[in-house]
């Protein structure tokens, strides 16, 4: 339910920061980093059904071809999970490396998948937005994982410690 909750607070930011900011590349991708989290803090096949769920949700507000945000953010997910278990740490440090790659990851991979593969040289116009919004999600990383963390302490949700 915490997630659920959390999802939906992200796409009103995320859409009502959108319209607020002249530039749409500083809207940080919130559920991005709601799905690291869980990829990283709470396994199991439920937090995967949830990360496609949250995916599935930013393709109903953002209007986009459904599905392709529930597979890339999926593929966040097991990414995250997959790190954090051969690294044996779920630290904020790790999130934030993963959330600047997903961002990257699910912003080229829109990119690609919308325009049908589009050629390779039409990607360099979209790198320098692609790394500012990687940038400035991954730095409020660190704030959404407290955030959540302590929600989910209040509620009495068990969640596996961090270290720097």
């Amino acid at each position: 339910m915490l997630f659920a909750i959390a999802t939906f607070v992200a796409l009103v930011l995320q859409t009502t920061l959108s319209r607020l900011l002249p530039i749409g590349m500083l809207v940080p991708n919130l559920v991005l980093i709601l799905v690291v989290d869980l990829g990283m803090r709470h396994p199991g096949a439920l937090a995967a059904l949830m990360a496609f769920a949250m995916g599935y949700a930013v393709d109903t507000f953002s209007g986009v071809e459904l599905g392709l945000n529930a597979l890339l953010l999926t593929v966040v997910f097991i990414f995250a999970y997959w790190l954090s278990r051969v690294l044996i740490s779920s630290s904020t440090a790790i999130g934030v490396m993963v959330v600047f790659a997903g961002v990257i990851f699910s912003d080229i991979g829109n990119y690609l998948i919308s325009s049908g593969f589009a050629p390779a040289d039409r990607l360099h116009a979209i790198m320098p937005p692609v790394l500012i919004q990687a940038a400035v999600t991954a730095l409020l990383t660190p704030s959404v994982f407290r955030i959540v963390t302590w929600a989910a302490r209040r509620i009495g949700l068990r969640v596996q410690s961090t270290s720097l």
